[in-house]
């Protein structure tokens, strides 16, 4: 396999509505928020880590593949790619190609050869700096706290109540997705777009089912931003 090329996919993310990356926190304060965001150690400010990113875009893609039902809900690998008709088995090399193979796999050395290494990159996701000085100057706050309970159907009373840490909604951030292209591989970047597509059809982080984590994707490119306008992630065209 050869390099023949970097794509890299550069833009903003910004929120229309509040979002909730989970900082896994262990340790409860008495008075204190359920459940914070996760914020850069240093500065303190939130950021999307390209994890979180990575891994929404590639689970929106293997449902819509219909491949997640045959796994279980396990991440697609080499296994998968028995037993599947010629659309699904495309679909899961694309993934494999993409998002790369897990360790596991690697004692099927042929196939590992087939699928590569992984193309893709995802850059966690800073603060935008336009934003983030318009955000000081009018002293916005970069989080918010978000309560949360359940009701009693029959007493109709509130039950339960839970704090959750925001980013609020119109904050925006940078992020930078970059893709190999190992020899004649061009469909993989229309691909990627679709998962990309999907994501902000979605939701991205915590809670997407309540309205959490609902974004708009920009782009620098205008060339990508034409492409992705285009993008139909269903027959119907989603």
């Amino acid at each position: 396999m050869k390099l023949m090329g970097i794509t890299e996919i550069k833009g903003k993310i910004i929120l229309k509505s509040g979002l909730h990356v989970g900082a896994g926190d262990t340790e409860m304060r008495i008075g204190g928020t359920d459940n914070t965001v996760i914020k850069h150690p240093h500065t303190q400010e939130p950021y999307i880590p390209g994890s979180s990113l990575k891994g929404k875009v590639r689970s929106l893609l293997e449902m819509r593949t219909g491949l997640m039902v045959k796994t279980q809900g396990n991440p697609v690998s080499l296994k998968t790619l028995s037993d599947l008709d010629k659309q699904q088995k495309e679909d899961c090399e694309k993934i494999l190609k993409i998002f790369g193979t897990s360790g596991a796999d690697s004692k099927d050395l042929e196939l590992m050869e087939t699928i590569g290494p992984t193309r893709v990159s995802f850059a966690d996701c800073s603060l935008n700096e336009d934003w983030k000085k318009k955000a000081l100057e009018n002293r916005w706050p970069l989080t918010e706290v978000k309560s949360e309970n359940a009701i009693n159907r029959i007493r109709g009373v509130a039950e339960n109540p839970r704090f959750f840490e925001r980013v609020p909604a119109n904050a925006e951030f940078n992020f930078s997705v970059t893709l190999k292209q190992l020899g004649d591989e061009k469909d993989l970047l229309a691909f990627l777009l679709e998962g990309l597509r999907l994501l902000e059809l979605d939701a991205l982080g915590r809670s997407g089912s309540r309205g959490y984590g609902r974004i708009k994707l920009e782009f620098d490119d205008p060339h990508i931003r034409e492409r992705f306008d285009n993008c139909l992630p269903f027959p119907s065209g989603g």
